[in-house]
């Protein structure tokens, strides 16, 4: 009985998530734009733009779905304000 090693496995939202395709879309993009053009110093700030949207969207669903927007709002409000320092 050996140790499996998955040095590529990445971590994953539970799989009941009904957002988990689209969060896996997202960093897929976001990780592939990082390595190959942020790390590098081109970068396009619009770059997987519709990628985070359809997450989000789909984050914002779920959340409303059980009654819990008006915290997914507030955050995403505090941690807008919080870059405008």
């Amino acid at each position: 009985m050996g140790v499996e090693n998955n040095s590529k496995r990445r971590p994953s939202a539970p799989a009941a998530s009904p957002c988990a395709q689209l969060r896996n879309a997202y960093h897929d993009c976001f990780n592939r734009w990082y390595s190959e053009k942020f790390s590098k110093g081109h970068w396009d700030k619009d770059e997987c733009v519709s990628e985070w949207d359809k997450y989000r969207a789909c984050l914002a669903q779920h959340l409303e779905d059980r009654h819990l927007r008006r915290i997914f709002l507030e955050a995403e409000a505090s941690a807008y304000s919080i870059k405008g320092l």
